[in-house]
Formats: C-alpha cells, structure tokens, sequence
C-alpha cells in the first residue's frame, strides 16, 4: 500500500513510519522538516515532502495513495483543508483523535457513542489565534483541545463518509514521547530513594504503548476498516501502585514509595500531570473519575493487542539512557520540590 503520514517524525508518527515499513509498505511524510525522522525512514520505500499543511498543501496535489493517515490535526480548519485536498487523492483518511473528544467521563466505561465535547464559537476563534507555527500539542490549547479534536472528526467525517478512521486513544506511552509524562515515573523510581507518590495506591491507570497503536493502525488500513475506535489498553487492569511496582523490579531500583494525599497536594498547589503525571485529583475534576476507565472492547475486537508492561517501561529506560544527561524532562516534580514536600508531609505526620 501507499501511505501518506501528515506528520511522522516525532512519537506516534515515527512508530508508524517503523510499523508500516516492516509490513513492506510505500511511505510519503509530509512535515515541516523540524525533526529527524526514524533511521528507518532513510531508505527508498520513504519519500518526504516539506511543507506546512496551513499553507503548502498544493504539494500534495496530483499524487496517489491508498491512505492518508493525520497524527498532528488540532484545528478544524487546517484539518477540513487537509481532508478536502487529499479526497481526490487517497482513499481512506485516518484521523488520530484522543479520549478528550469526550464531553464527560463522570463515570466509568466511556465507549465510542458517548456525547462529544462542544465549543462556543468564543473558544473556537480563540483556538485559531493561537499561534501554531511552533510545535503544536494538547498544551498549546489547554480545556479547548478535547472540542477541538472532536470538531476535526467531524471534518474528516463530512470528507470522507465512508472512507474515515477515527481513532481515539488515551495517554499514549513509549521511547520518544516528548511529554515526559509517563517517563518521568521510570526514570524518577528508576533513580532509587524515597518516591513521592499520589495516594490513593488503588488509583486505575489506563495508557497504550505507542508502538501497538502504530502497530494496530496499520493493520487496520490494510483491511481496510472504517468508523470510530477508542484505543486504549483494558479498563481496570492497572494502579498507581502497581505501575510503580512494576518499574521498581525492571529497573532493579532501591525505590520507596510515601503515598502523599490528594488533600495535601492540593494544599501544596501541586500541579496534577505537570508536576504529577498521571494523578487526577477527584475533588478538583470530579466530572474525570471515568477518564482511566475508557471502554476500548471495539478495538479489541478488531484486532488490538498489547505488549507486557515491563517490556515498554524497559524500552523507555533504555531510550532514555541514550540521551544527552543535559537534557531534562518536561513533565514531572523537581527533585528539591520533591524533598521539600515530603520533608513538609512527614512533619505533618509527626505533629499529629
């Protein structure tokens, strides 16, 4: 098959890239050249176009291919040109969506036919003033991103009614994610020490590795399917305590692990996912107690599997192991931040 990656350099998309070759697949990446592609992406079977989708789409005119797959839509209005460019050209359109397009995850068990996030007309053109010449991500249009992505859907949908593959994950994991979020917990127990951790231990978690996504998307475009997919590994099969367990013993750590409450964090202004990745505090965002407990049984039953736990925390180790010590993440407590809290936590425990 012919595949056009709108993006593929960074995390998901290079996994694609890697995905989609070792199945003997033609590939065109069409990005803005800001980051090195894969070292797999050098060979024939890769062709690379240049050029912002907000301005140089006529590039992609006049081509063939069998898919179009978007890892980087976030504004309806780029996306609705992408969609109408390409539909003369490919024949099915993959949209990499999110779990945020959901209005409410209030209760667990969120499947594909839950209401959908909404925007004002307010928000919406305060979305397109942001300034997207950078790098984009879910950060950039912080409480507007989950409406956003829910109205490039519908774009892709208008586009392609019957040729569309919407796919909604939720915290996607793996070597090269550029947030830090989930590798800031490896290398943080990793380190060894006393960990601070958010109670309570019983918390459900729910992520997928990158590489099953890429991996499961690809086997998908070459059946091909269509509609609307949450991707996410099952529902209640994992805790705070026992991710932080599991990379305790695959990274051979001395970690110990002081369980800090929700009521002290907050007290603390502790920042959930920026400070704390991962850690959904239920008295500031009860409307989210569902949003680790996502119905994903759809994409189950076409197909996705997902690999061993220690087998992603390890790969991340590693790939961070290759990396400058310079160079720090992004997501995650300072260790001096750490220490001052748990020293404040422990005083507290002794005073009572």
């Amino acid at each position: 098959m012919k595949l056009l990656i709108l993006g593929g350099t960074r995390f998901l998309g290079r996994h694609l890239v890697t995905a989609a070759l070792s199945r003997n697949h033609e590939i065109t990446l069409f990005n803005r050249g800001q980051h090195a592609p894969a070292d797999d992406a050098q060979g024939a079977s890769v062709e690379t176009i240049h050029g912002d989708r907000s301005f140089d789409l006529d590039k992609l005119t006049g081509h063939r291919w069998d898919t179009v797959i978007d890892t980087c839509g976030y504004l309806p209005r780029t996306v609705k040109a992408s969609a109408k460019t390409l539909a003369p050209f490919t024949g099915t359109y993959v949209f990499v969506s999110s779990v945020s397009a959901y209005a409410d995850f209030s209760a667990p068990g969120v499947d594909e036919n839950a209401p959908l996030a909404t925007l004002s007309g307010e928000q919406l053109d305060a979305a397109n003033a942001i300034d997207a010449s950078g790098q984009s991500s879910a950060v950039n249009y912080g409480k507007m991103y989950g409406g956003l992505k829910a109205l490039c859907e519908q774009e892709i949908q208008n586009a392609f009614p019957h040729a569309h593959l919407i796919v909604r994950p939720g915290l996607i994991i793996g070597p090269y994610d550029y947030s830090d979020r989930f590798t800031y917990w490896v290398e943080r127990v990793a380190a060894g020490g006393e960990v601070l951790a958010p109670a309570p231990p019983e918390l459900g978690l729910q992520f997928i590795d990158a590489r099953d996504l890429a991996e499961w998307i690809v086997r998908m475009v070459e059946r091909p399917h269509s509609g609307v997919y949450n991707a996410n590994a099952p529902a209640g099969n994992m805790t705070t305590a026992s991710l932080l367990e599991e990379i305790k013993f695959t990274t051979d750590s001395d970690a110990t692990f002081t369980w800090v409450s929700e009521e002290f964090l907050m007290q603390e202004r502790v920042a959930a996912w920026s400070e704390l990745p991962l850690w959904l505090p239920e008295e500031a965002a009860p409307h989210m107690r569902g949003f680790m407990f996502v119905n994903s049984d759809k994409a189950f039953a076409a197909g996705l599997t997902i690999r061993p736990l220690k087998e992603t925390i390890a790969d991340i180790f590693n790939w961070r192991g290759t990396l400058s010590s310079n160079e720090p993440l992004l997501a995650g407590l300072d260790r001096e931040r750490e220490k001052a809290l748990l020293r404040k936590w422990h005083d507290q425990d002794r005073r009572t």
